[in-house]
């Protein structure tokens, strides 16, 4: 995935869309594709296959004929965050502050990326360079948003659009729609506050659609809500926002790109929230949908709530058991204070790209990224992982494969019956993962080595996303083949 690709991340990726292409993807996967014979010829992997540690161009056009620079904007463009800050030294001072500020809104440090970026935004605005302009602007929106200061974030995202204004792809546009259009909306809600609250254990279910609810009180009053860690907002049906009594905003705003069909979203405010019936949050910010816009006539499925990042964040670490349960650690004393604690710092790194979730897997220094798909029912690993492991593969014949929630043509794949996922030096497997055999001509798609969804996360008996440390990790018993 990339920033090339706005339109199809914020479908796939947004827990939303997804939900609305599964039961088109059921349909598909309920044709019978015709098989292609073909055997993969075993070849080195190619330079766009190579990642941090591997001495191999990148597939972004690196070359020893750019300056440092240009390829460390090629390499932050292909997710080799390690490899960028490796190189810093490399550039003039404000330069190395401009890319310290990025590393740190990936790795979600906004306090560090904003005291980097902030002091830079007038000079990298003067200097005529859409480039950086577009990098700095945008990461520095995400800072805000991640913070809760609605304000600061609105402001920003319109900045970023006025500013780059002609300089933005349609994709990029897409991309940023949603903030720019709703947060306006919430620019002057207070700030959400969280009540202190220690580990608690929560049972959860799986809803009809295969995705994971989680029990919540909203003012009090029992429901269930999607658990979407790649959501940026916070939703709420209107029917609900009514039945609690919650004032809902006259002014609304048309959005398109959540669900690909034009939708009316309004803002409320949620005075007391609680999750799992422990962790409390007071005036939490939601934006409210209509109904009909996520009701689901084959199942009769109408979904309540979202709960996304804005309000996960207050979780601090989650983890998700096989016995439907979900462990939270709410409190800050687990946090990695730079010394490396093992226990605090276990697992594979991962990212925060926008609306997407980078997980790093492979040792260390030759590390492979992945996205992660919470809202998707269908992983399938690309073409770059296919570049690497063309010998897995000889002999097997391929079939047309449709990527879950893409507007791309069927293409052909190979299955990897069971594939060695190395997660923070435990080894675990992912079980029947389609493999495309050649690009997807998509830069979302293309940049990645696979896209992970619930079916594979659901594999495991357990795993943790530990937004403080920023590690995903998977317990030792899931290293069994």
């Amino acid at each position: 995935m990339s920033r090339a690709g706005g339109t199809a991340r914020a479908v796939c990726l947004c827990l939303m869309a997804g939900l609305a292409t599964i039961y088109a993807t059921q349909a598909v996967s309920q044709q019978k594709p015709p098989v292609i014979p073909e055997k993969p010829q075993p070849q080195e992997p190619p330079a766009q296959a190579q990642q941090p540690g591997s001495g191999a161009q990148v597939h972004t056009g690196t070359s020893s004929g750019l300056d440092a620079d240009v390829r460390l904007e090629n390499l932050l463009a292909d997710h080799q965050y390690f490899r960028v800050a490796d190189e810093l030294d490399q550039l003039p001072p404000e330069q190395a502050q401009l890319y310290r500020g990025i590393l740190a809104n990936r790795e979600n440090d906004t306090k560090k990326s904003i005291d980097l970026l902030e002091p830079l935004v007038d000079k990298v605005a003067a200097s005529g360079d859409p480039t950086h302009e577009k990098l700095l602007r945008k990461a520095l929106a995400e800072d805000y948003l991640r913070q809760g200061e609605l304000a600061k974030a609105a402001k920003a995202y319109q900045a970023l659009e006025t500013r780059l204004e002609g300089k933005l792809s349609g994709d990029e546009q897409d991309e940023i729609e949603m903030p720019v259009k709703m947060l306006p909306l919430a620019a002057a809600n207070p700030p959400v506050t969280v009540d202190p609250c220690g580990r608690f254990v929560m049972q959860v279910s799986k809803d009809p659609l295969g995705l994971t609810d989680i029990p919540v009180f909203v003012d009090a009053m029992p429901h269930s809500w999607m658990l979407d860690p790649t959501a940026p907002f916070n939703l709420i049906a209107r029917s609900l926002a009514h039945e609690v009594g919650l004032k809902v905003s006259d002014q609304a705003v048309t959005i398109h790109t959540l669900t690909g069909k034009p939708m009316q979203v309004h803002v409320t405010v949620i005075p007391r929230f609680t999750i799992g019936g422990r962790l409390t949050m007071h005036n939490m910010t939601a934006f409210v949908f209509d109904d009909a816009d996520y009701f689901f006539p084959q199942t009769k499925y109408q979904v309540q709530g979202v709960l996304g990042y804005s309000a996960l964040q207050a979780l601090g670490s989650l983890t998700i058991t096989s016995d439907a349960t979900i462990e939270v650690k709410p409190d800050k004393s687990d946090k990695n204070d730079g010394s490396k604690d093992a226990a605090s710092a276990k697992g594979a790194h991962f990212f925060l790209d926008g609306d997407q979730i980078i997980l790093a897997l492979g040792p260390v220094g030759n590390e492979r990224m992945f996205a992660v798909d919470a809202g998707g029912q269908e992983s399938y690993f690309t073409s770059r992982y296919f570049d690497e492991h063309a010998n897995d593969f000889i002999g097997q014949k391929t079939q047309l494969f449709s990527i879950p929630g893409g507007e791309s043509q069927a293409q052909p794949a190979y299955v990897a019956e069971s594939a060695p996922l190395d997660v923070g030096g435990t080894v675990v497997y992912a079980h029947y993962i389609q493999v495309l055999a050649q690009p997807a001509g998509n830069a979302v798609l293309d940049d990645v080595y696979g896209v992970l969804g619930i079916d594979v996360l659901d594999q495991f008996r357990r795993y943790t996303f530990d937004y403080r440390n920023m590690r995903f990790s998977v317990g030792p018993q899931d290293g069994a083949q």
